[in-house]
Formats: structure tokens, C-alpha cells, sequence
């Protein structure tokens, strides 16, 4: 069994005011996300059915090659409802500005926001860049255009 994850160095800044808020960091030695902290200075209350921007208060340097993503927590997800909203959210090597969060309140509570509270996830993946062929005709399959339940429930 191989117990080996590969690595990749990600740079991290602190916006100024940050240095309280723990770094982001893994739950656990093969989890793939890891937790983002909300930096916000007052605490946000997220009415049902309403979005909020949430700061995390860090900027990253990606290699290129790579995106982060970022992902709802599914334990706020199965408790409160609450999620990402365009999820996941992606974060490209190029990007140098402070990372936010959407998050909306799909429960029936208010649900507020703490500063260090856990918010979401951050998962650095490969990308591969497509080289696309434009072709008179793609090749066939046996799915062919089925999609969006064709298969059954």
C-alpha cells in the first residue's frame, strides 16, 4: 500500500492584521483539503437563503500547473446548511489577491460567522491545459448524447 502524498510548495501572505488567525492547515495527515479560517473583524450573521463574502485574510502563490479549490466543509454543510456557493471555487496560479469566500445559508437558521471560525476548504490539484480540435464529427460511443438521468435515478 502506498501511504505516500505528493507535495507542492504554496507560498502564503498574511494580510496585515491576520497574525492572530492560525495558517491553513490539514484536520488530519491524508486529508486533501485543507481548513480556511475566516479573518473577518465583527461577526456576520447569514440570514436563510442569503450570501455573504467572507474573508480569509491570506493571499497564495501557486506553481504553475496548479489551481486551488475551494470547497464547502461538510460538516457545516450537514448541521447548518451552509455552504459554498460556487463551489469549488477555483483559485488560479496567476491570482494574487486575498482569498474569499462565498458562502450562503441554505438552512432554516441564522448562522453566524466568527473570526477564526473554520469556513471552508482549500484542495491544490494538477490542471492540464486542452489543446482543442475543432473536427467535423466526434468519435461515437455506446452513452452518445444520453446525460442528465438517462441512466435512472
Amino acid at each position: 500500500m502506498n501511504n505516500r502524498i505528493d507535495k507542492v510548495e504554496v507560498r502564503i501572505e498574511r494580510e496585515a492584521g491576520c497574525e492572530d488567525l492560525p495558517l491553513p492547515q490539514a484536520a488530519s495527515a491524508y486529508s486533501s483539503g485543507i481548513d480556511l479560517y475566516s479573518a473577518q473583524t465583527e461577526v456576520i450573521e447569514i440570514e436563510p437563503g442569503e450570501r455573504k463574502l467572507i474573508s480569509t485574510g491570506i493571499k497564495i502563490s501557486l506553481p504553475v500547473g496548479y489551481e486551488a479549490q475551494i470547497r464547502p466543509r461538510s460538516g457545516l454543510a450537514y448541521r447548518h446548511g451552509i455552504t459554498v456557493l460556487n463551489s469549488p471555487g477555483t483559485i488560479d496560479a496567476d491570482y494574487r489577491g486575498v482569498l474569499k469566500i462565498i458562502l450562503i445559508n441554505l438552512g432554516n437558521k441564522v448562522f453566524y460567522v466568527n473570526r477564526g471560525d473554520r469556513i471552508a476548504q482549500l484542495v491544490i490539484q494538477k490542471v492540464f491545459s486542452p489543446v482543442l480540435i475543432e473536427v467535423e464529427e466526434l468519435d461515437p460511443t455506446i452513452r452518445g448524447e444520453g446525460g442528465f438521468g438517462h441512466t435512472g435515478m
